[in-house]
């Protein structure tokens, strides 16, 4: 992990940036346009979205833009949205796809993720998926917030197993059993809201590691992430945010820090607890 174009190789040989730019919450925009645009411009290549965040318009826009400026083609770029609970199904999801697709005005997407595991209906979007990766129209498919159980009950009946499991990932909930779990199984974990949103940037024990190497507590947050071998996509707006959160491959925690992190897990999450959610 060398650079912010450092890749890790997936279960079927697609390589995936380690580091992107998440866009939860950011709405359709100039704001949005540019935040996409200058992280491609400053050398990130992987974008994450979704359906359910309603901006996939800008991101695409930002995409064209930011390939221009930067010069690259649209291959070597890494772009991800996800399918939501709503359209679970098999032909619901295929309709979603292309919805996505056409907002995003892209021809193919490198990932494709279910969203939330909402019972009785994710193995159905799986096949789906799986057709859609058959035909070349998705480079990689993949899961968000699945538990192991999850995971196990959908591996039973699929062809092609998740090369991704995105989940709620970050100091105080450093989900080892989920990852234990998918390192086993050939899956690559992969972070959201890696920052807690915002919730530990205060924190004594982070801000005195971030001292010691003269770094920020998002920095030392997103290099754990990094050395424990998940993928991150922070989100932000703001061009000099986008540059400080990509810079942590200059620096490298000690197996001492590595423990202290860790140790800070309470299983908390900021976001819904997949096991019980209602949408």
């Amino acid at each position: 992990m060398k650079n912010l174009q450092a890749t890790t190789t997936l279960h079927n040989g697609v390589k995936m940036p380690w580091f992107g730019l998440g866009v939860f919450k950011v709405e359709e925009g100039p704001e949005l346009v540019n935040a996409v645009k200058a992280a491609i411009k400053n050398g990130y290549r992987s974008i994450d979205t979704a359906a359910i965040y309603g901006n996939e318009e800008g991101v695409g826009k930002g995409i064209k833009e930011g390939l221009q400026e930067a010069g690259i083609s649209r291959e070597e770029l890494f772009v991800t949205s996800k399918v939501w609970n709503a359209d679970l199904g098999y032909e619901s999801t295929l309709a979603a796809f292309e919805t996505s697709l056409a907002k995003l005005d892209l021809e193919y997407l490198d990932l494709y993720l279910i969203h939330w595991p909402v019972e009785g209906k994710y193995k159905d979007a799986w096949r789906a998926l799986e057709t859609l990766y058959k035909e070349s129209r998705i480079k990689a498919i993949g899961v968000s917030n699945f538990q192991i159980h999850h995971l196990e009950d959908l591996m039973k009946d699929a062809e092609i197993k998740p090369m991704i499991n995105q989940v709620e990932y970050h100091p105080r909930l450093t989900q080892k059993e989920v990852q234990a779990f998918c390192k086993e199984n050939g899956i690559q974990l992969e972070a959201w809201s890696p920052l807690m949103q915002g919730q530990l940037l205060d924190n004594e024990t982070l801000q005195e590691i971030a001292g010691k190497h003269n770094k920020s507590v998002a920095q030392i947050i997103l290099r754990w992430d990094l050395q424990n071998g998940v993928v991150t996509i922070p989100k932000s707006t703001k061009e000099h945010r986008i540059i400080e959160n990509a810079d942590v491959f200059d620096f490298e925690l000690t197996n001492e820090d590595m423990k202290q992190i860790d140790g800070l897990n309470q299983n908390h999450r900021v976001g819904p607890d997949p096991d019980n959610f209602d949408f």
